[in-house]
């Protein structure tokens, strides 16, 4: 029995569930995690996951993107 848990209780994201749980593109996704410094992104070999929790603090803080 296999259940799915809801992206909001997700602590990672792949860059799908992310575009779709912020309404930010894969590619913009895709750009911002690229950068050495990104806080919410995690990187399971050369699979990329979106922090959630850290990822919405990054959010917060945006003006534009």
């Amino acid at each position: 029995m296999s259940k799915e848990v809801p992206i909001w209780e997700k602590s990672n994201l792949t860059l799908e569930e992310a575009a779709a749980y912020s309404g930010i593109g894969i590619n913009k996704l895709r750009e911002l995690t690229n950068n050495q410094s990104c806080d919410f992104v995690l990187w399971v070999g050369s699979k990329r996951l979106i922090k959630r929790r850290l990822f919405d603090r990054y959010v917060e803080q945006l003006y534009s993107i």
